[in-house]
Order: structure tokens, then sequence, then C-alpha cells
């Protein structure tokens, strides 16, 4: 019998558990990333650790067996973590690769297996594709258990939780942030980021804190269809100003200003942009994913900084951080990284610069987002995630690779861009984009028109369009 080909997409590995996402599975990834590490470095060591969702610590526990048997050093997280945890870990250890079982913002019934890099961020596409190459239909399941690799000096115990903490408190000012005239409110959405909020900001109201494997039956992504309870409790509670939440890893941000408003990624990008420049005066290149906003081109070009556009996935971002002087590196999905912290998306750091702008300058977030609007002009976002079949979604995106399509309604545009899906530039200033996930039956319709109304329409012109 052929097993499975496992597959990596933008972020790792994903499967539904115990359908594809199995314990043997685990393994014969987890083989093939000891043979890749073993071809170049017989003294590998790698930081291995789970987030909340169902099955993590049996899924580690078989990761770690599996590199342990092959004489590869594993420091193992204690408890769950955060995946910026293991990213930060593998740097301070001075490891060569990192494993993080979680499946990100995928509905609970999934679980996924990422690769960190020695540089501290997601590993290289090139790396990741060479592992992929070495997974083989069979492997031998080592029949020692963990204290007997303890014991033999292969396994250590690793609390990444502590040393995320203590390397957060050399970043920022607890004190001022603990006093700061605008209280925090905080969703967690049940993933791993809610204990570390829970221990720096003692004052923070805290939503969906609780170790919840199952995530409540909601997908943990940080999106407003998604957290209308932390919108709700904002508009109800008039000293909160700022609502922070985090996707089942807490790599993904997602922000509330005072009045229970959605703040997205796009916008999010553009805030930390001008922060880090304008009041802070730090330069560098400024990348982002195909999938964000145009804007950040604008207030790059104001600013004199460089920008580029990549392919969507943080990993791509992630390898210019490595290689070039980067000051924000962000994707449209909440997946942000700015300059002085490691190459790796982390919603709880990304949430703490913003958090820390608004305290200094003693503005809100709706006030600080006005400061984007005079530099960029006001824009507003909106995605459409259509679960169609998969015959249905090829249909689409190649009539739009070849141009089938003119206009969509009333909206037409100038100009095509094919860099990761399709986006089309709009002659009223908006896009649209239209991109096929590569794991699920599902077609993902971008747009941003100049006003929420607008926004609303050129989506039901694509539909009706493309439907």
């Amino acid at each position: 019998m052929t097993a499975d080909k496992i597959k990596f997409g933008t972020d790792g590995w994903r499967a539904i558990i115990a359908q594809d996402f199995t314990v043997y599975n685990v393994a014969r990834v987890s083989q093939a990333l000891a043979d890749w590490l073993l071809a170049s470095n017989k003294e590998a060591k790698v930081v291995v650790g789970h987030d909340c969702r169902f099955g993590g610590e049996l899924f580690t526990e078989m990761v770690t067996k599996v590199l342990c048997a092959n004489g590869i050093k594993v420091y193992l997280a204690k408890g769950f973590i955060s995946t910026p945890m293991i990213s930060l870990g593998v740097l301070k250890m001075n490891a060569q690769q990192g494993v993080v079982i979680t499946a990100s913002h995928n509905p609970p019934s999934y679980n996924g297996y990422k690769l960190k890099g020695a540089h501290g961020g997601p590993s290289s596409p090139k790396d990741i594709a060479a592992v992929e190459a070495l997974i083989k239909d069979e492997v031998k399941i080592p029949a020692e258990n963990l204290a007997h690799w303890e014991e033999k000096g292969l396994l250590e115990y690793v609390n990444l939780e502590d040393m995320y903490i203590e390397y957060l408190k050399t970043k920022f000012n607890f004190d001022e942030l603990n006093n700061s005239p605008f209280k925090l409110a905080y969703d967690a959405m049940y993933g791993a980021g809610q204990n570390v909020v829970r221990r720096l900001l003692p004052g923070a109201v805290l939503l969906h804190c609780e170790n919840n494997p199952g995530f409540n039956g909601q997908a943990p992504e940080p999106l407003d269809r998604n957290l209308q309870e932390l919108s709700k409790t904002i508009r109800n509670t008039p000293e909160l100003k700022i609502g922070l939440a985090t996707d089942g890893d807490a790599d993904r941000i997602g922000l509330y200003d005072e009045d229970g408003n959605f703040v997205d990624a796009h916008h999010i990008i553009l805030l930390l942009v001008h922060y880090l420049h304008k009041y802070k005066g730090m330069t560098g290149k400024v990348a982002i994913a195909f999938s964000a906003t145009d804007r950040v081109k604008r207030m790059a070009e104001k600013y004199g900084l460089p920008v580029e556009v990549t392919p969507i996935g943080f990993k791509y971002i992630s390898e210019i951080m490595i290689n070039e002087d980067v000051l924000v590196g962000g994707e449209e999905s909440g997946g942000i990284a700015v300059k002085g912290h490691i190459p790796e998306r982390d919603g709880i750091y990304d949430g703490l610069v913003i958090y820390e702008f608004m305290t200094q300058t003693g503005k809100t977030l709706k006030q600080l987002c006005e400061e984007v609007y005079e530099v960029v002009g006001t824009f507003v976002y909106d995605r459409n995630d259509l679960h169609i079949a998969n015959d249905k979604k090829e249909a689409i995106i190649k009539k739009a690779l070849d141009k089938g399509y003119t206009e969509f309604g009333k909206y037409t545009f100038n100009t095509i861009e094919t860099i990761d899906g399709v986006k089309y530039h709009l002659d009223n200033g908006g896009w649209i984009m239209l991109r096929a996930s590569g794991t699920e039956p599902l077609l993902r319709v971008y747009a941003e028109g100049n006003s929420k109304e607008q926004t609303a329409d050129i989506l039901e012109d694509v539909l009706a369009t493309i439907l």
C-alpha cells in the first residue's frame, strides 16, 4: 500500500486529525527531517513544541522519539507554546531547527507541522522542499519512551514561555504599559498566547484564555466575524480602548479600536511602518505579501523606504528579513514581523508595539488610524472566502489567468498582476484579487474600496461575474 503524499503548503503541512494527520505520518515527516539534518550536521539540535490543539502532546512525543532515535538532541517545551516561542527558542539555544505541532488558524479538526530555521523564523522554501522530498512511505517507529532518551542525554525539557517572557521584558517597558491610560482587552481565541498576556499585562480584560483544544468549535482565526464577543466587550466597557486578538499559535494579530471596530492587518502594517519610521526614526525595507494593500507602497514611497512584494506565505518575507534590513514584513492574514525582533510573525509582539505607540503618544487607535489616512487616504478592505468545488475553483482561476475577465460589473481595471493569484488594479484606485487555496476547496476573493459601502459593492459585483 502506498502511503499518502505529504505536502507542505504556504506555512507547513496541515491535515485533519486521525484522517491524514496521524502519529505514523508525523513519524514519516520527522524521519525525513532527521535525514535532511544529519546530511549536513551530525550534531544537530532541534527545539520541539505544540500549541493548544487536540493531540499536540501525542504528536510532539512522536517527533521527539524519532529525532532522538536518530541521535539528534531535542529540546522539548513543557506544556503548550506559541510559534514565536519556538522560533525564539531555536535562536537562543543555537539549534539548527524548530518543529511546532500546530495548524495555526485552521478549524479544530486540523493539526499541522511547521518547520523553523536556525535564524529564528520559518524555514526557507528551499529547505522545506528538501525535507518534503525525503519523506518515505514507510518508517520504523522507535520503541523507547521519552524517559529513555532523557536518560541518554538526547532529550532536555525547556521552559520556552519563561524564556519568551524574559525576552519581552527587555524589549518593552511594562511598568509604562501597565499604567497606560488605555485599558486593553485580549482575546486568545483559546490559543497559545493566553498565559503570556495574563502574566505580562495583569490588568488586561481576558477573553477565551482557557485551555479548550476544540476552540469551542470555531477556527481560531483573528477575523472580525470570529471576534464579535471582543468587539461587544469593548463597546459595552467605556474604559476599554484597544482589543488585541491572536490566533491558535499566537503568530497572527487582529485589533479593535475604542469603538469596537475591527482594525485589519493592512491597517496594522501601515500603523507599524508609520510608528517605527516617523516616530522612532527607524529605516529599512518594507516587505509585503501580494495580498496586502497597495497603500503600503504609497506610504513607503512618501517615507523614502524600499518595498518588495512577495508570493503569499510568510516564509518568503522571512527569507528577505534574514538577508536584508527589513523594517516591517507583513501579510494580509495578520502575520507581521518588525525590526528589532526575530524574523517571525508574532501577534503578541506586534500588539505590544501598537499598545506602546498609543501609550507614548496619548492617542487612541482611531486617532492613529486617522494619521495613517492623512498619509495614504482612507480605504476599506474585505475578503470573501468561497467554499466551492475544486473544479469550479480551478476554472475561475484559469479564466482569470487567461485574461477572460474584462470588467467586474461596473468596476473596470487598468492593470493585472499575477505574482500569486490574480490582482486587478481598479480605475477607482481600489483593487480586486482572486486566489485559490492550495489545500482546500476554497476560492478567496479580496477587495479594497474607498468606503465600506463601495468595498461591499465591489465584492458583490465580483461574485456576480465569476459565479
